[in-house]
Formats: structure tokens, C-alpha cells, sequence
């Protein structure tokens, strides 16, 4: 039957397909700093595939020899109106064919790096340029010790054992499997023959050839097993978990943080099977963690190497030995552990000062005041000079600042507009990024961080600012170096992009240290070592309650990536925080590793209700009074590449419970944090093996989960049993602390006998264990390490 459609049906019909087609369109244009995806290159069938099939002439003394590779083409198959794209051997396709090898043998290599941590080495093509030392680790290279691997030769293949584990190589299939000290297969190689028993078609242990350039791209493949859960690749948004996740790896401007794009990824992961995997490239990388396939973990590199640590142990030893590898966090100055005031922006020496007697006024508890965009003659044009109309003399205002007990820090970034009056010195200097041309890529220039001069340049200008009485900088931005670009180290922005958040930390770093005697910045951007320059804090937070709980997220994930220290806006950043929201935040903000209030409206408590400002002032005494637990605390874990707000996992690796949590954490050892996520007084919490002691209350509980009530401060807050926390009279500033009297608060259910905890003061003695015997009714201290530097008043927490 025929029918005639109207025009309006036709018009509709039209209007749909062209929004469709827009969207279409939209989905696949590319804009300026977008994440490349690796994984399309590994998805794109009109390319050339090589699977890891054999190992040939290898040397179990030296750990080298060479992969055979087999060359693969995708066809399509159909069956029954479906259709499947499948790998089939291909022949060479070079000519003269006498040249050019269909099956090429490439180099293989396994190093040990220590009884825990192993390095396999590979690439799909000769490595013709010199090889640099790497930022991304410590003194620029990683140490071999094959004598903390014994090698055997076992049937069809080798092994090599450890205190700690094993690994053994299979010739052919070639398989590089990693056992752990009991022998359970921790993980293991993935060759195609492992996946013949799907009719799926999964990637191996590969590289790709691409037909557009003929450049190629390692994937290492490796199994995923039942159970298996992912953490970690820096400042992750999404869930916890990343197993059934594609992450991809680039430094991005996230605008938020609760999306899957990042400030601070990271080419490392944990899984819960007891092992880490650290992928030493700066280019961009797809990991798809069992997304596609359930069993597979395909690391898509833009690299034609693949250079990875595996490490062995439980999260602490992982964590341990990759910091060892890529450097730990310094030790930052005690007045950092304050409280930071800040918003977008003061304007004047007036506002900083005002801001300044408001907080001693409202006997608010701080030590750093920030001053962000606003300190330059235009907002946002950084030239590194304080606006001469609004700062009448900038030197005695930071001195008089000092005086009051507040540290100065100030916003700055590394892009520069072309009003800017640095502008043309930048670009004339060469100190900036270019293009294939020899221009600018951008309307910006962006200082060219590998480009030796243009550190002087900057450190210079950044000295000026130290010798004036600055003591800080907010390294902001940095996540939009141009990926097009040419750098001054003759490589492109493909591999310069993700350093360049390192390079700039570094740079900021070092010219701190130099000048103040600390490693201290404030930075948003970060890559593998960037740790090393403490601290980070988490971008732009929606004023959400979803964006409160994804700001712990990202917190956790990028402690389990090697970041001790890292703080977070409280209340959130883009718009006025709701007073309820505001109240919620402060305390989870109180107990992270730093603390700072910042958002674009201003945050300063006193420009709420005077019950908020009461609620403010608490969370914040409260903060001020534990400073001894947060700084012995924040020294050990600088020592040993803990994050000081850690994943419950960390301490309790055998509690299945604790790998499934993410809205929970523990400040330390011995604090387990609870923040209210929602407008509640309550909150179902779960809790580790051992008993708990709410800090507010004092009620004991056992492990499982329990809905517990917030304290007077609105955050659930409980002590592992048996712990001494160190507590210091209340000071409105660091500098006014008093520790020379310590208060020993003990934490110890009925029946437990002993207990313990650590010091560290502010002079830089040793961090200190102190242990304490149960007497009758109260504890006494065994003995006092500080005995003539601090004494110490004991109190029973019942």
C-alpha cells in the first residue's frame, strides 16, 4: 500500500538523520588536546599485526635473546548475518621480497631490579637514537641485580626464582608467566594459542604495524584472573575498581572530576593478586582492563618499546619497591600541614591583609594564605609582578603576613597570552614550544621545560618572588603542552606531552628547595615521578555531593599510584558551596594529607552562618590538635612511598572486605575516616579486621559493617585498638605550637594490654615509636626516646 508522507514528516525525518549525522560527526572529530586512544590503532583492521609467538637464542646469564614474531592480517568472517573480524597469518607484502622479513626476530630482555621487582624489555623495531637517562626514575636509570634471581632450566623454558616469587619463560608458545612465593600464578603473557578456545577474537602479546605512517606500537597482553579487581593510573575519577574499564593515559585539563579524563595519570596499577605493573613511557597508553575480553588486560602503547616493571608482594611492598624505582615523596615543612586559605582571587595587599586579621579574629586555625590569578596587573596575564596599584609595597606586606604566622603562596602558570608582556622575550629567547614551522602552535607560548634555558629563565623569574618572602608556588596547569609540538629535547609532543606536568614540577621544585631549604609546590598536573615534589591537589570539584565522593576517589587511586601527600578544594570549587555541603567537606578536608579552602565564589567561613563558622572552627581545631599524629604520620609514609590517605587494602591486605570499599580511607595507619556523603547524620560503615574506637565518642566496635552516628564534628572518625595518638595544644599557627608537651591520647578496648604510637618533631630527630603498658587503670609510657625535648601527659580514651 502506498502512502504519501507529508512534508512535515519529511522535514522531521531530515532533521533527525542531520542531528544524527552531526552527532555522528561530533563523536569522531578530533579537538585540541583530546586523549589520543591507542586502542584504535589496534582496532584498525586495514593494519599490519605481529603476535609474540617464540623465544630464539636466549641467554638465561645475561636474560636476553630475541621473540619471533608472527605476521597477522584481519578478515572478515560471516556467519549467519553476523560478522566477525579474525586474525589469519599473513605473508610479507614488501618488496623486493628478498629484502624484508615476514616473521621478523626482535629484541627480548628481562632484568631484576630487586628480589621483588622485575623489568621486561622488548621493542618492534631497531632503537637507532641515544639513549637518555629517564626522568621518570630515580638518578635517571633503573639498577640490575640478577643475583636476587636464581635461573634453572626447566621443560620448555627457564626460571628464575626469588625470595619472593618466580617467573618462568616458555620458548614456544613463548609465555612469560609471574608466580608469586607459593606458587600461584599471579599473571601471566597472554600468546594466541591461549585464546583459540573462544570463538572471540582477542588480541596477544603484540605490536602493530600501521598502514598510515608504518610507525608501530607495542600491546602487552596479560591474563586476568577470576576475581581479579585493578586500582590505581594516578588521579582516576572513575570506579575504584578499573577491572572492566578502559583507562587512557594523557594529562588533561579534566575540568572537573567526575569524568574519565585526568589531571594526574599514571602509568602504574596494582591488582589484588599481589602484584604492580609500571609502564615506563611517556606516551600516550590505552589500557583496557578486561573491557572488551573478561581474561585480557591489553596495554596499548603509542611506544615501539616495551619497557615494564612487574613488582611482587602485597600493597605496601609494591608500593615500597615502585617509589624505589621512581622516587618518594620529600618531607614537607611542617606550616604545609596547616590550613590553607585561598580563593579565585584576592586582588589586593588589602583583601590578603583583611583575609589575614579575619582568620586570627574568627580564631581560625591556619598557616597559608593563597593568592591566585588576581596578583598581576591583568587576571590570569602572569608577568611574576605584583600589580604596583594594588600592592603598595609587596615585601613588607608578605613580611608583616609572616609575623602573623602565615606563609605566602602564589598562583602562576606556564602559558603566556600574546598581550602578556613577557610575550615576545619568550618567543625570541626560543624559550617556548614550536611547531614544524619554527612557530608557536599555539596563540600562547608555552615555556619549553626541556629546554635548559628556558629553566634559568623561569627559575629566575621565580627567585625574584622567593627573595621578596613568597614561599610557595601553585604549579598550575600544564596539562596542555602541544602534542604537535617540537621540544627543545628533538622529540615531539607525542612523548613530551605526558613529561611535561614532570618537567614543570621538577623545575618549580628544585628552585624551591634551593632557595627555602624544601621541596614544597601545589601543583594539579602530574606523571610517573612527579611524586617525588610533593604535593598535588585535586582540580575542580563540581559542589556536588557525587563530586565530594569522587574526590576521595581520586585521592585513593592516585595514592596507589606512589603519592604520599595530596589535598583537595573544600567544598568543592565551581560555584557557591551549599552551607550543608560546606559543613560535610570541612572535616574530610581536615583529615587528607593538606587541607585548603579554595573555589571560584568566596569560601571564607566567616561568609557563612555563625553556626557554620562554629562547625569550621571545630573540624579545624581538631585538625591542629592531631598536627603530631598527621606529621609523624606524613614522615613515615614519605619514608616508605605510603599514601597518606590510603585504601583500607593497603593496611588490611587480607581483609577481603577492604578491596571492595572506595567512600572509606585511612588517614595513616591507625585513623579510619568516614565522610558524609549525602545531608546524614549516619552512614553505614564498614570496618577491618580488629576492634575500633570512635574518636569522638569513644564507643568500641568490632569488624563488619555497623551504621554509626557522626560525632559533634559531622564525620565518622575510629582508631585501630591499641593505638597512641599523639595530640599538641591548640596554636592558631604551626610556628605557635608547643612540643615540648605532648598529650598521649590511648586508644585501647578492654582486655588489650599494650599500646603504641609515633612522634616526629618539627627539628627533624628520627621518627620516633613510642610504647605504652597498660598499669591498673591507666598506661605508662616503657620509656621516652625525646626524654629532654618533650614530655608527655597520658590520657585513657574510655
Amino acid at each position: 500500500m502506498n502512502k504519501i508522507f507529508s512534508s512535515k514528516t519529511v522535514f522531521l525525518a531530515l532533521l533527525f538523520f542531520g542531528i544524527a549525522s552531526l552527532q555522528a560527526q561530533i563523536q569522531n572529530a578530533e579537538v585540541l588536546n583530546a586523549p589520543p586512544d591507542m586502542s584504535k590503532d589496534f582496532e584498525d583492521y586495514s593494519n599490519t599485526f605481529y603476535f609474540a609467538d617464540e623465544l630464539i637464542g636466549f641467554d638465561p646469564s645475561t636474560g636476553k635473546g630475541t621473540i619471533k614474531y608472527q605476521r597477522n592480517n584481519y578478515e572478515t568472517r560471516q556467519a549467519f548475518n553476523n560478522m566477525l573480524m579474525r586474525p589469519v597469518p599473513a605473508k610479507a607484502n614488501e618488496f623486493p621480497t628478498t629484502e624484508y622479513e615476514a616473521s621478523p626476530e626482535l629484541p627480548f630482555e628481562i632484568q631484576f631490579v630487586s628480589d621483588r621487582t622485575i623489568r621486561i624489555k622488548m621493542a618492534s623495531g631497531p632503537q637507532f637514537h641515544k639513549q637518555e637517562e629517564s626522568l621518570m626514575l630515580v638518578d635517571g636509570k633503573a639498577p640490575n641485580h640478577p643475583e636476587a634471581w636464581k635461573s634453572s632450566k626447566i621443560e620448555g623454558g627457564y626460571k628464575y626464582t626469588s625470595a619472593h616469587g618466580s617467573v618462568e619463560i616458555q620458548t614456544k608458545p613463548w609465555h612469560v608467566k609471574i608466580y608469586d612465593e607459593n606458587g600461584k600464578l599471579l599473571t601471566s603473557t597472554l600468546h594466541s594459542s591461549d585464546v583459540s578456545n573462544t570463538y572471540t577474537p582477542v588480541l596477544p602479546f603484540s605490536y602493530v604495524r600501521r598502514n598510515s605512517d608504518y610507525s608501530t606500537s607495542m600491546a602487552p597482553v596479560f591474563s586476568l584472573e577470576p576475581g581479579e579487581k585493578i586500582f590505581g593510573c594516578g588521579e582516576s575519577f572513575t570506579q575504584f575498581n578499573k577491572r572492566g574499564q578502559k583507562v587512557i593515559l594523557w594529562t588533561d585539563d579534566a575540568n572537573g572530576v567526575q569524568n574519565e579524563t585526568m589531571y594526574k595519570p599514571i602509568p602504574f596499577y596494582m591488582s589484588s593478586r599481589g602484584y604492580g605493573v609500571f609502564m615506563h613511557t611517556s606516551s600516550p597508553i590505552s589500557i583496557d582492563f578486561g573491557k572488551y575480553f573478561s581474561a585480557a588486560n591489553k596495554i596499548m602503547l603509542g611506544d615501539d618499546v616495551a619497557d615494564l616493571f612487574i613488582f611482587i608482594g602485597e600493597p605496601k611492598d609494591i608500593l615500597d619497591e615502585y617509589t624505589n624505582l621512581t622516587g618518594k615523596a620529600a618531607m614537607p615543612p611542617l606550616w604545609s600541614f596547616g590550613f590553607w586559605m585561598s580563593r579565585i582571587t584576592y586582588f589586593s595587599e588589602k583583601e590578603g591583609r583583611e583575609v589575614a586579621d579575619n582568620l586570627r579574629k574568627y580564631k581560625i586555625p591556619s598557616d597559608v594564605i593563597h593568592f591566585d590569578t588576581g596578583w598581576f596587573d591583568v587576571d590570569w596575564r602572569n608577568n611574576y609582578q605584583f600589580a604596583a596599584d594594588r600592592f603598595d609595597n609587596a615585601e613588607k606586606m608578605l613580611s608583616d603576613l609572616k609575623e602573623q604566622g602565615f606563609h605566602v603562596s602564589l598562583w602562576q602558570l606556564p602559558y603566556f597570552t600574546p598581550k602578556n608582556t613577557l610575550f615576545n622575550e619568550i618567543v625570541e629567547k626560543e624559550l617556548a614550544v614550536k611547531d614544524r614551522k619554527g612557530n608557536i602552535p599555539y596563540e600562547d607560548a608555552v615555556l619549553d621545560f626541556s629546554n635548559p634555558e628556558t629553566i634559568t629563565w623561569y627559575q629566575n623569574k621565580l627567585k625574584n618572588l622567593f627573595d621578596l618572602g613568597v614561599s610557595v608556588f601553585k604549579v598550575d596547569f600544564g596539562e596542555a603542552a602541544p602534542a604537535n609540538g617540537i621540544y627543545h629535547s628533538g622529540r615531539t609532543g607525542f612523548y613530551e606531552h605526558n613529561l611535561y606536568p614532570l618537567r614543570y614540577n621538577k623545575a618549580v621544585a628544585e628552585i624551591t628547595k634551593q632557595e627555602k631549604g624544601y621541596t614544597l609546590i601545589w601543583a594539579r598536573s602530574t606523571w610517573a615521578g612527579s611524586q617525588r615534589y610533593p604535593l598535588h591537589w585535586g582540580g575542580d570539584a563540581a559542589t556536588t555531593n557525587s563530586a565530594m565522593l569522587a574526590t576521595l576517589r581520586g585521592g585513593l587511586s592516585l595514592g596507589l599510584s606512589g603519592f604520599s601527600f595530596w589535598s583537595h578544594d573544600v567544598g568543592g570549587f565551581v560555584t557557591k558551596s551549599p552551607e550543608n555541603l560546606y559543613r560535610r567537606w570541612t572535616p574530610f578536608g581536615m583529615l587528607s594529607s593538606h587541607v585548603r579552602s579554595h573555589g571560584a565564589p568566596p569560601t571564607e567561613p566567616w561568609l557563612y552562618s555563625d553556626s557554620f563558622l562554629k562547625d569550621f572552627r571545630k573540624a579545624d581545631n581538631m585538625r591542629y590538635q592531631l598536627m603530631p599524629y598527621i606529621y609523624a604520620q606524613a614522615k613515615e609514609s614519605s619514608e616508605k612511598g605510603l599514601p597518606m590517605m590510603r585504601a583500607l587494602f593497603v593496611e588490611f591486605p587480607n581483609d577481603a572486605g577492604s578491596w571492595l570499599i572506595d567512600d572509606e580511607y585511612l588517614l595513616g595507619s591507625s585513623m579510619l575516616v568516614a565522610p558524609l556523603f549525602e545531608d546524614v547524620t549516619e552512614r553505614d560503615v564498614y570496618l577491618p579486621e580488629g576492634q575500633w574506637i570512635d574518636y569522638q565518642t569513644h564507643k568500641v566496635y568490632e569488624s563488619g559493617w555497623y551504621k554509626i552516628k557522626a560525632g559533634e564534628i559531622p564525620i565518622i572518625a575510629l582508631v585501630r585498638n591499641g593505638t597512641v595518638i599523639p595530640h599538641i595544644k591548640l596554636a592558631q599557627s604551626t610556628p605557635d605550637m608547643d612540643w615540648s608537651k605532648l598529650e598521649l591520647k590511648v586508644y585501647a578496648a578492654e582486655g588489650t594490654n599494650s599500646a603504641s604510637g609515633k612522634v616526629y618533631l618539627p627539628e627533624g630527630d628520627a621518627l620516633q615509636t613510642l610504647k605504652l603498658t597498660r598499669k591498673r587503670n591507666n598506661f605508662e609510657l616503657e620509656q621516652n626516646p625525646l626524654k629532654g625535648k618533650t614530655n608527655f601527659k597520658i590520657e585513657m580514651q574510655n
